[in-house]
């Protein structure tokens, strides 16, 4: 008889129709907005297009010839292999030294994953005094070891490196969380087995513990795939309307520049369709490439 209890589905309609409101006003209704919003004429924030623009995909062409637009992508692919190994890649070392240590993990795990909790303008405005051409205290950590000629973190040459450093740093310890999550789940009993029949560590690591945690990785892979191509505050806040430099520009930064320094609210309208469309294949070519595994 309590099986026919979930016959009824009005409740559940009901139950989820608030859920269903909410995400059509504030997620499809400004999505599919933004679309229409590219292909028409709105240079000021907050007015909605009256006329289309001339012709109509004018703003696509545009993406096409912009040079920003070419920079911004080329620095989101770098931040996307930065995400990937230098996030992804390093929070599963953390996570497989953390893993193999009897006292003290649960303080390395808080320690790691501190940073995600901070403000990221926060950590824009640390890493500025950290990166700051003369009192810096890189520079002055460098000038103990007798270097005098000052560097410039923030010039052509060095400026990809100063935004993306903290940004990798920030979200080392949110992957950390899920793969120490992952390594929990496998079964001591597998390690006992393994070492009995005189596996090392290592080849414990290799033949055992990556490959059950392939599901994990590929969830790991595909979100920092996908957060780079939003990754805004932390740069912006370092380099604000890509000063000193235009090259320092992400896909994120520069829809926001052109949107809310620039007013060219259309065009800023076509650089978020460009990052969801992104978004979209970047995504299904990592589901593609990592496929997920059943044990």
């Amino acid at each position: 008889m309590g099986a026919n209890i979930y016959k009824n589905k009005k409740p559940l309609l009901l139950f989820l129709l608030p859920a269903f409101i909410f995400m059509t006003v504030f997620l499809y209704y400004p999505f599919f907005k933004n679309i229409l919003d590219s292909f028409m004429q709105i240079k000021e924030l907050g007015v909605s297009g009256k006329e289309w623009n001339e012709p109509w995909y004018s703003n696509y062409v545009k993406l096409a010839t912009d040079r920003n637009v070419w920079t911004a992508l080329k620095n989101t692919l770098i931040m996307t292999i930065v995400t990937i190994v230098g996030q992804v890649g390093i929070a599963l070392v953390l996570a497989l030294m953390v893993d193999n240590i009897k006292r003290g993990a649960k303080v390395f795990r808080t320690v790691y994953f501190f940073p995600i909790v901070v403000s990221a303008t926060a950590l824009g405005l640390l890493f500025n005094l950290i990166f700051l051409y003369d009192t810096g205290m890189l520079n002055q950590f460098l000038a103990l070891f007798g270097k005098e000629e000052l560097t410039d973190w923030k010039n052509e040459k060095w400026a990809l490196f100063t935004m993306m450093l903290p940004v990798m740093w920030q979200y080392v310890g949110f992957y950390f969380v899920i793969i120490v999550t992952g390594l929990n789940n496998i079964s001591e009993e597998l390690y006992e087995a393994a070492a009995i029949d005189g596996a090392t560590r290592l080849k414990r690591v290799w033949y055992l513990t990556l490959p059950l945690l392939h599901n994990v990785l590929c969830t790991c892979v595909v979100l920092a795939v996908t957060g780079a191509l939003k990754v805004f505050d932390l740069p912006w806040t370092m380099f604000p309307k890509g000063i000193p430099l235009k090259s320092t520009f992400l896909t994120g930064t520069y829809m926001y520049y052109e949107a809310m320094i620039v007013k060219d609210v259309d065009y800023g309208s076509a650089l978020a369709v460009l990052i969801v469309v992104l978004g979209v294949i970047l995504s299904r070519v990592v589901n593609a490439i990592f496929k997920e595994k059943d044990y």
